[in-house]
């Protein structure tokens, strides 16, 4: 397993940092997916993060690959949090298992049935869990967005700094090389 977490950072490291296009433009597309991933249901992400991204001219990687902040496996533990954080913001009466068994049910009936039938149940559910849950996602996206967005710019600037400064460095000669055995 960490082995496998290692392999997927290295590879969405490498997207990020090999994206041709300036580190702003970049770390904005990041952000507006990272904003996305933590505000919006889970269903309804991607098909509003790709129209900011070229509505706020980012990168559209960025703004794809950042919604998945929250998916199959990480929505089990940020919904019910992120719910219960904007619960207790509000001052609400409601308790973390019962909001964690409300989502539990809400995204199996997502899996299942599709994005209508998840937000057909969240309707149901009504304002009690609603208002929480996108009070707690406002707090999740006020928190997250601009670090994602200032990690991501010093990420990318660090690595094409590193790049520029080994393109700059004269080519070796042959007395730089060690004597050779024979």
């Amino acid at each position: 397993m960490k082995r496998w977490l290692i392999r997927r950072y290295a590879r969405l490291r490498g997207k990020i940092l090999r994206e041709k296009a300036t580190p702003e433009y970049i770390a904005r597309g990041w952000a507006v997916g990272m904003f996305c991933g933590c505000f919006i249901p889970f269903g309804v992400q991607l098909a509003i993060s790709l129209p900011l991204a070229f509505i706020l001219r980012c990168s559209k990687i960025g703004a794809t690959v950042g919604t998945l902040l929250t998916n199959h496996f990480t929505i089990f533990i940020i919904y019910p949090v992120q719910c219960f954080v904007g619960n207790w913001i509000i001052g609400g009466d409601l308790s973390y298992s019962n909001i964690r068994g409300e989502m539990h049910s809400m995204i199996r009936i997502f899996e299942s049935d599709g994005t209508r039938a998840a937000f057909r149940k969240l309707v149901e559910l009504g304002w009690e869990f609603a208002i929480p849950f996108f009070v707690g996602g406002a707090l999740l996206t006020a928190v997250m967005t601009p670090v994602t967005y200032v990690f991501v710019l010093n990420l990318v600037r660090k690595y094409r700094n590193r790049r520029v400064g080994k393109s700059a460095r004269p080519p070796k000669t042959a007395a730089d090389c060690p004597p050779s055995v024979s």
